[in-house]
């Protein structure tokens, strides 16, 4: 929102001129669903970056497209960046290819695009898809499936058949092997250099090993959908090697002044208008909203929720216009944990003041296969017309225990907190006679491991000399769109 055997060896690449491949004809049914679609998963995914970024990338997809065997790939294959924190690109079955700003900001030049993009259009090619969904074992848990998937999940949006379908696009390591061998086979037809595959995989490898360092400062947590992917050192060393048997290594298409150029200014992390973390504190500036998640919780920022979890339980925090009372909500809102498909007792919530907000708290047992659940809800009343609340999902007994801290927590900031909350951007700096990488690294605009950021940013070794006129690139603060 399993598993087949399609392992292609590196040695099967060959570069098929596109008129000696079959043509791939995609099912009228799954462009349909593709289109219909398309609109709530990017907004459920914060939103597509358009202008010449946009442009730049869907010129880069349309090059390597026309080599893959799909029909008339100029008007049946579409490239959306959107607009997300988190670094992934996937497809949907009927020819929509997504990319996020992260991931582009990992990327070096363009051949790294290029692969990117060329991978994504191999699953379509390859009806991956349908194949993971023959092979996909259903095992329904009934109303509280539904809950555990609210939550946990997409959570509740009027999405859901969307996300259900993007979910699906878990694909196995034998179909990732056979993408990569695509993506390499349309990317080097395309004219461009094979290193852009391996490069991009390194790219990846390092971020998530750095991620595994950082993350317990950070309190981020990696959405679901963000992992349809299985990354391996082996996958990258298996690219290096396809892309050495081409012959063609070094010798293609980078053009990594124009990429670098293109990304200047893109953001990295998260979008202000969405809601910033930092640390185990969720700020929202437009709406001046803020809270913190208690110790050793991580978050997950989402279009429409924040999602937090950690050893003791579940929870979201969403909300907005509501013209109802308190307890209205909170009933609302356990009927859309459970999409309106069980009924179970809901106790008077217990009314209170936090932090100058009137609010209410209840938790309703939940009686499920697996044992007891408690579903709790606190909701505020923010203003006349605004309601948010924190749906929470505990072991049976716990209640709101582990929530206390963050349920205390939700305050109004300041203007001038608002204003001080700047996105992060990258930015492409040349390097001078004298710049290393911890005088250039101490610029990031980070907290803590700036170092190992700027290292991982730039594929460099902390024993890197820096090549003055070489370009590097810098996570700086910069100033948010109008």
């Amino acid at each position: 929102m399993r598993r087949t055997v399609l392992l292609l060896a590196a040695a099967a690449l060959a570069i098929t001129p596109a008129a000696a491949q079959r043509l791939r004809y995609l099912s009228p049914q799954d462009v349909a669903e593709a289109q219909r679609d398309h609109p709530e998963l990017v907004r459920e995914l914060g939103g597509a970056e358009t202008g010449a970024r946009a442009a730049y990338v869907e010129s880069v997809g349309r090059r390597v497209g026309a080599f893959s065997g799909v029909a008339s790939p100029g008007q049946t294959l579409h490239f959306t960046t959107l607009n997300s924190a988190v670094e992934n690109a996937f497809s949907v079955p009927g020819g929509y290819i997504y990319i996020t700003r992260q991931l582009m900001g990992l990327m070096d030049d363009e051949s790294q695009l290029a692969f990117a993009l060329g991978h994504e259009v191999g699953h379509v090619a390859a009806n991956h898809a349908h194949i993971r969904e023959q092979y996909a074992q259903r095992n329904p848990l009934g109303v509280f499936g539904s809950i555990i998937g609210a939550i946990f999940g997409s959570g509740i949006t009027d999405v859901l058949t969307a996300r259900a379908r993007l979910d699906m696009l878990s694909f196995s390591r034998d179909q990732e092997y056979e993408a990569d061998t695509l993506g390499l086979r349309y990317m080097v037809a395309a004219g461009y250099d094979p290193a852009g595959a391996a490069g991009i995989l390194g790219a990846l490898s390092r971020q998530s090993a750095l991620q595994a360092r950082v993350q317990g400062r950070t309190n981020r947590q990696t959405p679901e959908w963000a992992s349809t992917h299985p990354l391996s050192e082996n996958r990258m060393q298996r690219a290096l090697a396809a892309a050495q048997q081409t012959g063609r290594l070094g010798a293609g298409v980078r053009n990594r002044d124009t990429f670098l150029s293109e990304i200047e200014g893109i953001y990295v992390d998260d979008d202000p208008a969405q809601g910033v973390i930092e640390g185990a504190t969720f700020t929202h500036p437009d709406l001046r909203i803020q809270f913190s998640v208690p110790q050793g919780y991580l978050m997950s920022n989402g279009t429409d929720a924040v999602t937090v979890s950690g050893s003791a339980g579940k929870a979201q925090f969403r909300g907005g216009q509501y013209s109802g009372t308190l307890d209205n909500a909170i009933l609302l809102a356990l009927r859309q944990l459970t999409r309106g498909q069980a009924n179970f007792p809901v106790p008077q919530p217990q009314h209170v003041t936090i932090n100058g907000m009137p609010a209410a708290v209840t938790t309703a047992r939940v009686n499920t296969d697996s044992g007891p659940i408690d579903a709790s809800v606190a909701a505020y009343q923010w203003d006349a017309r605004r309601v948010y609340y924190f749906i929470m999902l505990t072991p049976g007994g716990y209640g709101v225990a582990p929530f206390v801290s963050m349920i205390n927590s939700l305050r109004r900031i300041s203007p001038a907190e608002a204003a001080a909350i700047r996105p992060r951007i990258i930015h492409v700096e040349t390097v001078r006679a004298g710049d290393t990488v911890q005088s250039l690294s101490s610029r990031m605009a980070y907290r803590d491991f700036r170092l190992e950021r700027f290292l991982s940013l730039n594929g460099l070794a902390a024993n890197s000399t820096l090549v003055p006129g070489r370009k590097v690139k810098l996570v700086v603060f910069g100033t948010r769109r109008s």
